[in-house]
């Protein structure tokens, strides 16, 4: 099952370091098959706040995702973001295909009864 690294950078910028990191990021994402499914768009808030921009990178599975993130490659050019942007990064795993949250209601009513 697919797993996801998600971004929230609540101060985007540009500088030299960000340009740096962004020249270099794919190097240490390809190695575990990871790809690009969001990164950086202007969001459209439809509730709440949200400030900054997104980014999501997609995995073959949550062991590709967290070996990544730590991986020594991914680590040596972290900093040069999390010097300039402020932000919080998550690993979530995705959800099956035939995903149905209707059923994943029944069986919370079930444990709910319990």
């Amino acid at each position: 099952m697919s797993a996801f690294a998600i971004a929230h950078l609540r101060t985007p910028q540009i500088n030299v370091d960000v340009l740096e990191y962004l020249d270099r990021i794919q190097a240490t994402i390809t190695p575990f098959s990871g790809r690009f499914r969001v990164h950086g768009p202007t969001v459209e808030v439809v509730e709440g706040n949200w400030p900054g921009s997104i980014v999501v990178i997609e995995f073959p599975d949550r062991e590709s995702a967290t070996g990544w993130y730590k991986s020594q490659a991914y680590q040596e050019i972290l900093p040069l973001r999390t010097r300039h942007i402020e932000g919080d990064a998550i690993i979530v795993d995705g959800v099956p295909a035939d995903y149905d949250p209707g059923q994943a209601a029944s069986q919370m009513r079930q444990l709910r009864a319990d």
